[in-house]
This record gives C-alpha cells, sequence and structure tokens, in this order.
C-alpha cells in the first residue's frame, strides 16, 4: 500500500482533525482571537480620537458646556423667546460670569500675593533655623552649598527651562483655538441641537431608528443630570472649603476656592489634588497644625459630597459605582491625560444610559423623552417586577413582524395554488 507524499498514513484521506483538539482548547482559541479583535478595534477608535484630539477634545467640552446650558436656553423658549435669541442671552451671559470669575481670581491672586510671599520668606526662615539650631544640626555651609547646587541646576538647564516656556506658550495658543471652537459649537449645541441630532439618525436602519434615536436622547438626559449635579456639589464643595480657610485665615482663599470648583468635576481625583493644594498653601502660612485643621476641613466636605450630595443628587439617573468611576478616571487619564480624565465619567454616564436602553426599553417613542428632566435617563420598563422574558431587545418586534407577513405570503400562496 503506498501512500502520496506529505500525505499522514494514520489518518483517513480528507478527515477534520477539529474533533482532536480538545473542546476547551478550541473554546480558549475563540475566544483570545475575538478578544484580540476587540482590543485591535479599541486600539484603533483610541488612536483616532487622540489624532484628532483638536476636534474631539473641544466637542466633547461643548457637549458638556451644552447640558448644562441647555435647561436655561429651554426656560427662555418656554417665555416664548425665539431659539435663536435664548441661545445667545445664554451664552453671553455665561462668557460674562466666566470673564468676570476670572478676572476676580486674577486680581485678588495678584493682590494676595506679596502677603502669600512674605509668609512663605518667614517659613523658610523657620526652617532654615530648625536645619540650623534643631536636630540635624546642619552648618550654614552646607544649607549654602545646598542653595547654590540649586542655582546651578537652574543655570545649567536653562535651554530646556526656555524650551519649556516656549512649549507653554504654544499650549496656550492651542488653549484658546479649543476654547473658540467649543464656543463655536456649542452655539450650534444649543441653537439647533435636536435637528442635528434626528439628522444623525438618519443613517441607522430603519427597523431600529426609534430603538436608537430613544437611547441616545437617553444617554443625553443623563449627561444633563450629571453635569447639573456635579455642578452644584462644585459650589457646595467651593463654598465649605473657602469658608473653612476664611476662618484659618489662608491667603488666597477665593483662587483656591475657585480650583476646588474646578477640580470637583473630576470626581474623587480632583479633590484630592486641590484639597491638597490648600493643605500645603495651609501649611506653608499656617504652620503644621493650621495645615491638619484645613486637611480636617477637606475630609469632612468630601464625606459629605460623596455620603450625601451625590447620591441625593444624581440618583438613580446616572448612578455608578464608585470602582467603576475610578476605573473610568484611570482609563481616561491614560488615555488622555487631564482632558480624558474629565470625560471619561460623562462618558461612562451616557454609555450607562444609552446600553441600559437598547438593551431594556419598551415600545420605545423618541416624542416621550424630555432629555432636561433626570428621569428620562431611565427606560421605560423601570416598573418593579417587570420580568426579562418581556423586554423587547433591539430588532425584536419588527422580527415578530417579518413572520407574521411570511406566514400571510406562504397562506396566499396556498390559496392561488388551490385556485
Amino acid at each position: 500500500m503506498s501512500h502520496a507524499r506529505g500525505e499522514d498514513p494514520f489518518l483517513p484521506e480528507h478527515e477534520d482533525i477539529t474533533g482532536l483538539i480538545p473542546r476547551g482548547l478550541r473554546i480558549s482559541a475563540a475566544l483570545a482571537w475575538r478578544f484580540i479583535v476587540i482590543v485591535a478595534a479599541l486600539y484603533a477608535v483610541v488612536w483616532v480620537i487622540g489624532y484628532l484630539s483638536v476636534v474631539v477634545i473641544p466637542l466633547s467640552i461643548a457637549l458638556l458646556v451644552s447640558a448644562l446650558l441647555a435647561p436655561a436656553v429651554q426656560k427662555l423658549v418656554a417665555l416664548k423667546f425665539p431659539r435663536g435669541l435664548a441661545t445667545a442671552i445664554v451664552v453671553i451671559a455665561g462668557l460674562a460670569v466666566l470673564g468676570g470669575l476670572l478676572t476676580f481670581v486674577i486680581t485678588q491672586f495678584s493682590s494676595g500675593l506679596p502677603q502669600l510671599q512674605q509668609q512663605l520668606n518667614a517659613s523658610l526662615d523657620q526652617i532654615k533655623n530648625w536645619l540650623l539650631n534643631g536636630p540635624p544640626h546642619l552648618r550654614q555651609e552646607q544649607i549654602q552649598d545646598f542653595i547654590n547646587q540649586a542655582i546651578g541646576f537652574i543655570q545649567n538647564n536653562q535651554a530646556s527651562i526656555t524650551t519649556t516656556a516656549l512649549t507653554t506658550a504654544s499650549t496656550v495658543g492651542e488653549i484658546l483655538t479649543g476654547f473658540l471652537l467649543t464656543l463655536f459649537i456649542t452655539i450650534f449645541f444649543l441653537s439647533g441641537g435636536d435637528g442635528i441630532w434626528t439628522f444623525l439618525v438618519r443613517v441607522v436602519p430603519g427597523r431600529v431608528r426609534n430603538r436608537v434615536d430613544v437611547a441616545g436622547r437617553r444617554g443625553f438626559a443623563s449627561l444633563v443630570s450629571y453635569v447639573r449635579a456635579t455642578a452644584a456639589v462644585a459650589v457646595v464643595d467651593a463654598v465649605g472649603i473657602g469658608v473653612g480657610l476664611w476662618i484659618m485665615g489662608v491667603p488666597l482663599v477665593i483662587p483656591l476656592a475657585t480650583l476646588v470648583f474646578i477640580g470637583a468635576f473630576i470626581p474623587i481625583i480632583g479633590a484630592v489634588l486641590t484639597g491638597g493644594v490648600a493643605v500645603l498653601i495651609a501649611l506653608v502660612t499656617n504652620g503644621p497644625i493650621g495645615a491638619v485643621i484645613v486637611l480636617g476641613i477637606v475630609i469632612g466636605v468630601m464625606q459629605l459630597e460623596s455620603h450625601i450630595l451625590q447620591p441625593l443628587l444624581l440618583g438613580r439617573a446616572v448612578k455608578l459605582h464608585p470602582l467603576a468611576v475610578v476605573l473610568a478616571i484611570t482609563a481616561g487619564l491614560v488615555a488622555g491625560g487631564i482632558a480624558g480624565a474629565l470625560l471619561a465619567v460623562p462618558l461612562l454616564a451616557v454609555l450607562n444610559a444609552g446600553v441600559r436602553s437598547l438593551l431594556h426599553e419598551r415600545n420605545p417613542d423618541p416624542a416621550e423623552v424630555d432629555v432636561l428632566k433626570d428621569q428620562a435617563a431611565q427606560p421605560n420598563d423601570a416598573e418593579p417586577g417587570t420580568p426579562d422574558a418581556e423586554v423587547p431587545t433591539i430588532g425584536e418586534d419588527d422580527e415578530e413582524d417579518e413572520e407574521k407577513n411570511a406566514r400571510a405570503a406562504t397562506a396566499v400562496n396556498k390559496d392561488e395554488k388551490k385556485e
């Protein structure tokens, strides 16, 4: 008996060897290559977003600002103002508030800087006296050598410092360009956001268009709820910490309170960083005991935020697990820096509401979704005791209609044959 070259004499011709591979190994391999494809697709999406960050970041921030200002525009429209005029009033008022706040903060910082410098010099003198007369017992020459080394390091790296300054100037130009683009996009979102969304939904297949439309609207409703609640929490944080700093006599109270307000839009991490800055300035100006008291004030305000304000204001509409929030912020920080950390949690809230709507929506009707109400972020199957089997999935109603049409067509064909 002869065998063709290259054929295995122990296997029958054309035998499929799939059955010889253990089932667990086949399942693992199938899951592995699918996982690799998903990771590659996500990497491509992140790369494209990073490449187009000059557009994506202003677009995302404009969406957040639109979610914050949309209720005010809607109230003016309800008072019979034309939408274009209402948008102009709200945007101009917002710019006036922002400009006034920045001017006030810069003025306060400039006026408080000399006092801070004096207190910093006094603190440095205390540290120097402690190093000379305290437990370290250093000599004056050792301290002077350290200062000379620091000055020499700055002189040797002057070129690098100059390059950093030029990079900072370029960054300021990019920030200004991004601000103008964000303002431009925000105006169009506020004046014609509903029409823009309707245009985008037209590319979705007709049989699932309503479901996708409702999911998008519920996602934006969750964004409105998130931004509104976060702004309220940020105000409480800024006022609480600012009053504490004022009682303790810490300088630059207004700039620090403003910094706390801005940092509160980045959950968990923002509060920690801005509170740390306040504690550091209190340490320089008021000493260790004052810093400990300020730290206690910051921790108390953060506890009030996490245990009372956020559950009360955010509610069920955008309720997210703290672990999911931390992981989202970390991933956003790695992928997109500060902008990624700022946008990670709002994106997670939008995806959470949108996916829940896609999976659990019952008879979606876009006309019934008011995106400016908190309850609009919840799918309409939220009645207690609703079994999962009764909840239709994407396209289920359309598939049932197709089956009915097919049965009707079959019956008509049988009748024609009989005739």
